[in-house]
């Protein structure tokens, strides 16, 4: 059973938090009982929440109606209750779709089963139609601010689905990139023949790819990323009920995050980083903050904006005169840039404070 809860909170960002506050214990009162390892006991439903949706896996229709007028009790007398279109009762062989994944168990024909985690179609068509609406509003421009805005959209978009079996429908995606990029250029240049705009717009910029159909800037190198670079990385579950905020499994998050691979970034900025540890050489601080990464493509989406939005490269002279392309926070450039010299580094890793020349 999928549903969501309807419910008004003020504070856009705070909205999920209150949400997950609100629905504590939701868990409970569906009957979902755990055993001593903190898994979920032979039998019992299964309840997954996200703010204001949520699952329940159940192991026959009667549960998952039982389950449903359990849940409905419970919010009602918090005030809440479930969003009735939204909420229906799916059978795992029919999918269903949450988090716009659409979940479903395949039987196929040598025997056993299958359940594989998909792309849902209306998160493949709202990616669709948003990478129509953005080239079409690009008309006017030049290949390189069309590589600026849509390769954000394209990392974050498929970053977000890499945990799933996402590899055709990012092959869909590509080609119907492709089809938009094809009508942005024929706009650009009518009368043009298409040996003059394979010649001037398409070749092999990755070069970590044997593939020549690649959109690029030839003044800069830039070049639009596609789909199916994004490598795909399955999901290591949690174990049991372990939280985040539980002091005595730090060791446990701290090696969980530790293992994480990670985001994939452009491979300029991502050797720079390397080359940097990951440092701003001008502040010392992390070029990219290590918090909780995005939840869903828009926040994504946003997350690799900011990224060329917060970071920048220019050249930086150390003590010894040496001067070197760095990347930095976009920040600290401009305090640089207007008579600010770099912070020195000791052998021993401290830095001094910036100083005015």
């Amino acid at each position: 059973m999928t549903g969501r809860v309807v419910a008004k909170c003020v504070g856009g960002v705070i909205s999920p938090l209150l949400l997950n506050i609100a629905l504590q214990g939701m868990e409970e009162a569906a009957g979902v009982e755990y055993d001593y390892r903190g898994m979920v006991k032979a039998g019992c439903p299964t309840v997954i929440t996200y703010a204001d949706d949520f699952v329940a896996l159940c192991h026959s229709r009667e549960q998952a109606q039982a389950v449903q007028a359990k849940v409905d009790t419970w919010l009602a007398e918090r005030g809440l209750t479930l969003n009735k279109e939204k909420t229906a009762i799916r059978h795992v062989d029919d999918g269903f779709d949450f988090l716009s994944f659409t979940i479903r168990r395949y039987h196929p024909k040598g025997g056993g089963t299958k359940v594989l985690t998909r792309p849902s179609k209306e998160a493949l068509a709202r990616i669709r139609r948003g990478n129509a609406e953005s080239l079409r509003s690009l008309r006017g421009a030049n290949v390189a601010a069309v590589i600026q805005v849509m390769n954000p959209r394209i990392r974050g978009q498929a970053y977000y689905f890499r945990n799933g079996a996402s590899k055709e429908a990012y092959q869909s995606l590509d080609e119907h990139l492709w089809q938009l990029i094809y009508k942005w250029i024929r706009h650009r240049h009518p009368h043009r023949s298409w040996k003059w705009v394979v010649n001037r717009y398409f070749g092999p910029f990755n070069s970590d790819r044997n593939d020549r159909w690649v959109l690029g800037d030839r003044t800069s190198g830039a070049y639009l990323h596609k789909y199916a670079w994004t490598p795909i990385v399955r999901h290591a579950p949690v174990t049991g009920r372990n939280s985040p905020d539980d002091p005595d499994l730090a060791r446990y998050w701290s090696d969980r995050r530790r293992r994480r691979k990670p985001p994939q970034l452009a491979k300029s900025r991502l050797s720079a980083m390397r080359a940097q540890d990951g440092t701003c050489p001008l502040c010392g601080l992390p070029l990219l903050l290590d918090g909780d990464p995005p939840d869903s493509p828009s926040q994504w989406e946003h997350w690799y904006a900011a990224v060329g939005k917060v970071t920048t490269y220019t050249d930086i002279t150390d003590s010894e005169n040496r001067t070197k392309h760095r990347l930095v926070h976009t920040g600290c450039a401009r305090q640089h840039g207007d008579g600010t010299r770099p912070a020195r580094t000791s052998r021993t890793g401290t830095r001094a404070p910036l100083r005015r020349a």
